[in-house]
């Protein structure tokens, strides 16, 4: 019989989100491998949804009933938690209503954790909240961080190390390491169309993504900044890009509809800019794409955030101290005027991803903890 699994996660794709993305990626993953895999979510859309199978997994999307203090709750998931007949509940987190459902389930289930990130900016409603995860926390069997450094940094998870494990994210890597002819085409077309050389940023536009740090840096590169992306700062970055008059040179794409629509950007930029500078920003899925793709990624040096670690100092790219537009154009300078170095991070950044953030490798990786977790507690 299959190992059977239940993903808990906010939302599910189309849902954009790094989680959302790492969530089905997994879940996709594991169904390859031969599990049982179902995912219970909130629904992102107002209208109702009837459950759906993607590629193998079964999904079912909640509508909320009624939320409290920002937290969606609905009595028909709690219900489906406590009726899940899984070896094993996999939480997504930071999550704090999936959190509250478990809390009023209580399913007799093992449950492990995947801790994406702190609540760093909520920090009152988190301290509130602090009671109930803790409740739900004490009998988490595992709790899996994406990077070897996000923990020493996390005042929360430093209660629970004796059952900390890192398992990093992957990505299907073959679209980016192998790009389609047409997306080849486009790259040629944008690098056609804007001022080179060409600078990438691409997340959603919010305070920890740093993008003011990437438009104030083009003061002192050449070439063209494209951002994709939307959000609440996108009218004050507009606005400091019209200060600096760099309206010629900064140009914002908006949000595209999937992921691999970005590949053409990654193909065609000189460096991905990823300047964020908090640790809300623990891992940076963007600058694995980045990297398949051959694309150098100029990254922050966040403290306890696995952002550097994903994408090393001189090896697949370069790391600047947070919000620092100088040293994040010099860094981009370097680029372009040290011979064959630029070719030296490309060529590395892919063996690394493949060896590192495959999610062949991930899904493998997980099963394998999920095995050691049951067979722990028939020991006990």
């Amino acid at each position: 019989m299959s190992l059977r699994v239940c993903h808990l996660g906010k939302y599910y794709p189309p849902a954009p989100g790094g989680i959302e993305t790492h969530l089905q990626t997994l879940a996709r993953a594991q169904v390859d491998l031969g599990l049982d895999v179902r995912v219970l979510c909130l629904n992102h859309q107002s209208k109702p949804v009837a459950p759906e199978n993607d590629h193998g997994v079964d999904v079912q999307r909640f509508n909320d009933a009624f939320s409290v203090f920002e937290l969606k709750l609905c009595r028909e998931l709690r219900h489906a938690i406590r009726r899940a007949h899984v070896d094993i509940l996999h939480l997504h987190v930071p999550n704090p209503s999936m959190l509250l459902h478990l809390f009023a389930a209580r399913p007799n289930v093992p449950l492990v954790v995947t801790y994406h990130s702190d609540i760093v900016k909520q920090r009152i409603r988190a301290a509130l909240f602090r009671p109930i995860e803790h409740s739900v926390y004490r009998r988490v069997a595992k709790i899996l961080t994406t990077t070897p450094l996000y923990a020493a940094g996390s005042e929360f998870l430093q209660s629970y190390v004796d059952r900390l494990e890192v398992l990093p994210m992957g990505l299907d890597l073959e679209p980016y390491l192998n790009p389609s002819e047409a997306h080849r085409a486009e790259a040629a077309a944008i690098s056609k169309k804007y001022p080179g050389p060409i600078w990438f940023s691409c997340g959603r536009l919010t305070y920890y993504k740093g993008m003011l740090t990437a438009i104030r840096a083009l003061q002192h590169i050449a070439g063209t900044l494209i951002i994709i992306g939307s959000g609440q700062e996108e009218d004050p970055l507009q606005t400091e890009v019209r200060a600096l008059k760099l309206t010629e040179r900064v140009v914002f794409i908006g949000h595209v509809p999937t992921v691999q629509d970005i590949i053409p950007y990654y193909l065609a930029a000189t460096a991905l800019l990823f300047p964020s500078n908090a640790r809300s920003e623990a891992f940076g899925l963007v600058q694995v794409e980045a990297m398949a793709s051959g694309c150098p990624v100029i990254n922050t040096a966040i403290p306890h955030s696995g952002v550097p670690w994903v994408s090393p100092h001189e090896k697949t790219g370069l790391t600047v101290p947070v919000d620092d537009p100088k040293a994040l154009s010099a860094a981009a300078q370097r680029l372009l005027d040290e011979p064959g170095l630029r070719d030296r991070f490309s060529e590395a950044a892919r063996d690394r991803v493949q060896a590192e953030f495959d999610h062949r490798v991930m899904a493998k990786r997980c099963v394998e903890m999920y095995e050691r977790t049951l067979a722990g507690i028939k020991r006990v």
